[in-house]
């Protein structure tokens, strides 16, 4: 890409050092123009990756495509790209620069099991039944993808001294990508980590989430006739139904804001076979990780006395874990004044309406009525809290990393107001016009935020005191063993 010639290299030319903050915002305005001029040339070249992605729509550690989509653009865009790191195929690391300031933007392209991939209006089991990007990462992976670019064009024209890089992070919705590019040594030397998100609403992530941990128990019995020799046979079975029970009434007693959560990934052949293995994946989460790491250690005791009383025996895999997000005041403050200046998506009558049908063709278990808000699309920016909200009930491997780096992302709305997450609208949405806008507004505002992280040393200051402040008092602990290396699968 060629330098924009009206920008010149004025803002390079002149020391950083010897301006004054009034002329380091005047120059940075300029860039961000620059960056936005770049963004709005090249949404339909975004747009393109992302609806490949979407149609892609591949699960945790196999988005062989997604990630082969965003890697090819980045190298065409002069990034220099490190595929498979941390021992994950699908995982990699693009920068473009030297020296410092380290910025960092987060991408991600997992789809979800369990739920089709349609963009109608309207629920269909479409071309891929077996998963879907019900949580937006199609248009999260090519929006980041596209802020980095962004970013690269200032500092190939000389106007930013320093480096960008874009995380190619897979398997989000299990928490394993980051959790173990992190134990590689990712992310850990960069100054300042910039994400974001589709959502309902616009607004920056001053928010926590609930730290995880996800692990599977695996039980192994004896295969016997299930009529003719029972006594001859142990079931696995009986040790996953002994647990479930025994969780069950473990949640009587933790806290309101905790949640645990199964699915039984084997339980058998055929009933008249006695099963010899059984396995049940639990995600437990809390509001904190000390607490979540309590509750995941008093499941494995119900299930280590399930397998006692089934006579099988045990294995324990914790597969990964994400911290709970901690909160940097100064780059939320940075994100929401360029969300201002750059604003919401703009709706169409037709955006509009396919968001109000998406509401009322939700079949809500109680009947809820979606179109009462009157609001099918948001078009405002919420207010900053003045406070850092307590855990939201979703949970994230950008934890982990804010544990490290200073941390900050942004949502914007991408599907019909009120929806929840992880559903068909999502998918259908983000399939359609309304998530392109999403995903161009979210380039901007991150490529903005970059670029004011990388030209205001002060605001770079402030971002690393608020997390020496915040992380300081806390403890880091693990659920994973130290020398585990990363899953290849999440199935």
């Amino acid at each position: 890409m060629t330098k924009l010639k009206w920008l010149g290299g004025a803002v390079a030319a002149v020391s950083m050092l010897a301006l004054t903050s009034g002329a380091i915002a005047a120059d940075a305005a300029l860039m961000k123009k620059s960056a936005v001029s770049w963004l709005d040339a090249n949404t339909k070249t975004l747009e393109a990756a992302h609806k490949k992605i979407w149609t892609y729509a591949e699960a945790g550690l196999e988005e062989t495509k997604s990630s082969k989509e965003l890697q090819d653009l980045l190298k065409a865009n002069g990034f220099t790209v490190k595929a498979g790191v941390a021992g994950m195929p699908t995982a990699f690391v693009a920068t473009y620069g030297e020296g410092g300031p380290v910025v960092g933007i987060l991408a991600e392209f997992d789809a979800l099991l369990g739920i089709s991939q349609d963009d109608s209006s309207s629920p269909h089991v479409g071309a891929n039944p077996e998963s879907g990007h019900a949580c937006g990462h199609s248009i999260f992976g090519a929006g980041s993808v596209g802020a980095a670019i962004a970013v690269k064009q200032l500092i190939a024209s000389g106007d930013i001294k320093g480096t960008i890089k874009l995380y190619g992070t897979p398997a989000e919705e299990t928490g394993i990508g980051k959790v173990y590019m992190l134990r590689d040594g990712y992310f850990k030397n960069d100054d300042a980590i910039l994400h974001w998100h589709a959502n309902d609403k616009n607004q920056v992530t001053y928010m926590a989430s609930k730290a995880m941990i996800n692990v599977k128990f695996n039980f192994k019995g004896v295969a016997a006739h299930a009529s003719a020799q029972p006594f001859a046979g142990r079931s696995a079975l009986d040790a996953v139904e002994l647990m479930s029970v025994g969780v069950q009434y473990m949640r009587e007693h933790i806290k309101q804001e905790a949640r645990i959560h199964s699915v039984i990934t084997k339980g058998g052949g055929q009933p008249n076979v006695v099963p010899a293995e059984a396995e049940a994946w639990y995600y437990v989460r809390a509001n904190n990780f000390d607490d979540a790491f309590a509750y995941y250690n008093w499941v494995k005791d119900i299930a280590e006395a399930a397998a006692k009383m089934s006579k099988t025996e045990l294995t324990v895999a914790v597969q990964s874990e994400s911290h709970d997000i901690l909160e940097n005041r100064a780059m939320a403050v940075a994100l929401q004044k360029n969300f201002a200046e750059i604003g919401v998506p703009q709706w169409t009558p037709a955006e509009l309406a396919f968001a109000a049908t998406t509401q009322k063709e939700f079949k809500d278990p109680f009947g809820f009525d979606f179109t009462k808000a009157g609001i099918n699309l948001s078009s405002k920016l919420e207010p900053l809290p003045d406070q850092f909200l307590p855990a939201s009930a979703g949970s994230t491997d950008v934890g982990d990393i804010a544990w490290n780096v200073p941390v900050a992302g942004i949502q914007v709305a991408a599907y019909g107001y009120g929806l929840p997450i992880h559903s068909w609208p999502v998918i259908a949405a983000t399939g359609t016009s309304i998530g392109t806008k999403a995903m161009a507004t979210a380039s901007k505002v991150l490529a903005a935020t970059a670029i004011d992280l990388m030209t205001d040393p002060a605001l770079m200051a402030a971002a690393k005191a608020d997390f020496k402040k915040v992380r300081d008092p806390l403890t880091w602990r693990s659920a994973i063993p130290d020398a585990q290396k990363a899953p290849k699968s999440v199935r």
